[in-house]
């Protein structure tokens, strides 16, 4: 008797510590993974800093989808536009939101998230010198950024028009500078996005001309993803539906955005 009153007294103890270590793993194996997205946080109304934290239309998107998926965990890094791809490459980003417009060049290294904004381009010059189409770029200056798709507008123009190009200085300025120093007449057009340029011109007060570009390369904004977080770029597809049917990227759209600026439902399949 004093043998099975032992046993009785000792199993409790060891169902006990059985359930705590079934616990312990559960909650080990729960534990969400971390996404480190990468932005250079310099793209009004896109992504920016705001007393001292990142936010703008891309990163409270992220945010929002983050808040409904309990097995990752989204976190920023602000970094250097010409790092943020060789950062993905090496491992140490797994996704980065910029105000990123789709590429072929782009698409077959990395994961594209379904649009999150409509974003058509402009072709930004001084009023005294105004132009209006693309046409009106040949000989003419700008300045960009290397491996950007606005970039990669000019090349292209430029590879038929090979008899009068227009010339790209690679400045390195966030588009803010730039647009202020196309105003003071340093070059003599810009293509950027249209959210971007209509933000920076109303907060800096700049006189400039604007004119849509009409383009089958006009973009929409997009999340990336390094290739091997198919899973991640599925469970965010997933709820941005979700945010999309039930009113949030509307009313981020408007508090960002400064109004709707949402694809299309058929782009959202």
């Amino acid at each position: 008797m004093k043998k099975l009153f032992l046993f009785l007294a000792i199993s409790p103890l060891l169902v006990a510590c059985g359930q705590a270590k079934q616990e312990s793993t559960s909650t080990s194996t729960a534990s969400p993974k971390t996404i480190v997205v990468a932005t250079a946080g310099d793209i009004p109304p896109f992504d920016f800093e705001q007393d001292g934290k990142l936010t703008g239309y891309d990163v409270e998107v992220l945010k929002a989808i983050d808040e409904k998926l309990d097995q990752y965990k989204i976190e920023f890094q602000k970094t250097a536009w010409e790092s943020i791809f060789p950062g993905v490459d090496a491992g140490r980003y797994q996704s980065a939101a910029n105000n990123l417009s789709y590429t072929k060049e782009r698409a077959d290294k990395y994961l594209y998230s379904l649009p999150i904004a409509k974003n058509p381009l402009v072709l930004v010059s001084r009023k005294d010198k105004a132009l209006t189409s693309l046409q009106d770029i040949a000989g003419k200056t700008t300045q960009d950024d290397t491996g950007t798709s606005t970039a990669k507008v000019v090349t292209d123009w430029n590879q038929s028009h090979s008899d009068n190009p227009a010339t790209i200085q690679y400045s390195g300025e966030d588009v803010a500078k730039r647009l202020t120093d196309l105003s003071n007449g340093e070059f003599d057009f810009l293509i950027f996005d249209k959210i971007s340029v209509q933000k920076i011109i109303q907060d800096r007060g700049l006189d400039l001309n604007v004119v849509d570009l009409e383009s089958n390369d006009n973009p929409n904004n997009y999340i990336i993803f390094a290739s091997d977080e198919k899973e991640f770029k599925e469970q965010f597809d997933k709820v941005l539906k979700e945010l999309y049917k039930d009113g949030t990227l509307e009313k981020l759209s408007k508090t960002y955005l400064g109004g709707s600026y949402l694809p299309d439902a058929s782009e959202l399949q």
